[in-house]
């Protein structure tokens, strides 16, 4: 098995290979972040300036733990109790990069991973038809075990409802299918021990009839009364589950449309990002035509895999298949698309090629991006990305999959690599960071679903078992 390797570039004054950041003199990274989101994310995750004054004239110094307790001690801050930004500076330091442990194996290619919003609950969904979900708080056992219906080629994506009673799984096809999780039965076999209802996508404002495609992404808003889903027919669709009706249907893109979600809790505004290498902002309160976005953010050379929201409403980061992730500030956008730039070749495909080394140093002549986060590869799958937890680590940190079977975190501010965790066998399609402790668990084309943590505990290295299942071809 192998071992994770941390890069610690960013504490020890060197160079961050692979990543966009590189250090000059102590900690201060030639790529460092000169935008309000760096300071944002400062405030988010750094003490209080008076624990890091170590005398009148002195330099700031980093801050141990030791010294934040000590000043906690004896109420040096004046609070009496840490900060949320005093404790993300403590829980922020101590990366998930040990391990792992293998929670689960399956003859099977895992597509999806995803803590519930509490960490109580972790849903995985495999390309053979099954979801399972976790319940972590009881040992990982595994609380439900869901066999999905009118299954077309993998899970694209699943989604827990925020009051986590409900789960909506798709693929690709234009139905999106929703089951009660919460109901006592274990083994939830669509419309034999349960009913999964199918929501249709297909209808609505559809002038066209009915037509088939597939979605590749789909999201509950933040109340739970809508879901956002991102379509193979360059659409994004808006589905309201109290009315039980597709409520919008917006033809957003001039490809397939990879990844949406909603940009904060109001879930007036949209995100997208597609294969035509566009990210795009729609505002539901002030289309002036069918179509028409906010905005568009270009700089991404290839389409786009995955997006994440900060959750602010102005920030937001994107996966691409220039093997890059890009952060990006929506006051930043264009009306209309004002420099478009043309892909490598037509006939670059990257779900079976390699990304030509000679594109890797090409830049968009109208980057619009703020920062460029480099080192893992977007090849073969719709790799995913995130920002890592507001309460523990003050969004600190980007992590993605990657193709190279490895997953990677990247300091948000300065762009350093600062670790890479290595274990699969098979490109890493997701993951996700516990919204509250140091653990992340990764989930692989090999079939397993391992667990990362900050501690070592008393627990057996275990390695992947022999794969004796003949491999298939796989492009989402």
């Amino acid at each position: 098995m192998s071992r994770p390797r941390k890069d610690r570039s960013t504490c020890e004054g060197g160079s961050a290979p692979d990543g966009v950041g590189t250090s000059r003199g102590h900690n201060v990274p030639s790529s460092y972040l000169d935008h309000e989101v760096a300071q944002l994310t400062k405030l988010r995750s750094e003490p209080n300036g008076l624990l890091s004054r170590v005398g009148l004239g002195k330099s700031l110094l980093p801050v141990s733990p030791v010294m934040m307790l000590a000043g906690r001690e004896s109420n040096y801050s004046g609070r009496g109790r840490f900060s949320s930004a005093d404790s993300c500076h403590v829980l922020g330091r101590y990366l998930p990069v040990n391990g792992p442990r293998r929670i689960d194996q399956m003859n099977s290619c895992a597509y999806v991973s995803q803590f519930s919003a509490d960490g109580s609950l972790f849903v995985a969904g495999f390309q053979e038809s099954e979801i399972r979900i976790y319940n972590v708080n009881g040992g990982w056992k595994v609380q439900k075990d869901i066999l999905a219906k009118s299954l077309r080629w993998t899970i694209t994506d699943a989604s827990l409802s925020p009051d986590q009673h409900f789960l909506v799984y798709a693929s690709m096809s234009p139905i999106v299918h929703i089951v009660n999780v919460s109901s006592s039965v274990t083994k939830s076999h669509a419309n034999i021990t349960e009913i999964h209802e199918g929501l249709d996508f297909s209808v609505g404002d559809d002038v066209e009839g009915e037509r088939s495609f597939g979605i590749f992404s789909v999201k509950f808003s933040t109340d739970g009364r809508e879901l956002v889903a991102a379509s193979s027919d360059d659409s994004i669709y808006v589905y309201d589950l109290a009315a039980n009706k597709l409520a919008l249907r917006i033809p957003a893109h001039k490809s397939d449309v990879n990844s949406v979600c909603f940009a904060d809790e109001s879930g007036n505004v949209i995100y997208s990002g597609s294969d035509d290498n566009l990210c795009k902002v729609w505002d539901r309160r002030c289309f002036v035509t069918k179509g028409q976005a906010a905005g568009v953010l270009t700089g991404h050379l290839e389409g786009i895999t995955c997006i994440d929201s900060r959750g602010d409403g102005r920030y937001f980061i994107s996966n691409g298949k220039d093997q890059s992730i890009k952060l990006w500030d929506i006051r930043k956008m264009s009306t209309k698309v004002t420099c478009p730039y043309p892909r490598l070749r037509n006939d670059w495909d990257y779900r079976w090629m390699d990304y030509p080394p000679r594109a890797r140093n090409r830049k968009h002549p109208n980057d619009q991006s703020l920062a460029t986060y480099k080192g893992h590869s977007v090849l073969r799958t719709l790799i995913r990305c995130y920002f890592s937890p507001a309460y523990s680590t003050g969004q600190k940190y980007i992590y993605t999959g990657s193709s190279d079977s490895s997953v990677y975190i990247y300091d948000v501010v300065t762009g350093a690599q600062v670790a890479r965790l290595e274990y699969h066998d098979d490109p890493v399609r997701d993951c996700s960071w516990h919204p509250f402790f140091p653990t992340l668990v990764s989930s692989s084309w090999d079939g397993v679903i391992a667990e990362w943590e900050f501690s070592v505990r008393d627990k057996p290295q275990v390695p992947l078992k022999p794969q004796s299942r003949r491999r298939r071809r796989h492009f989402y």
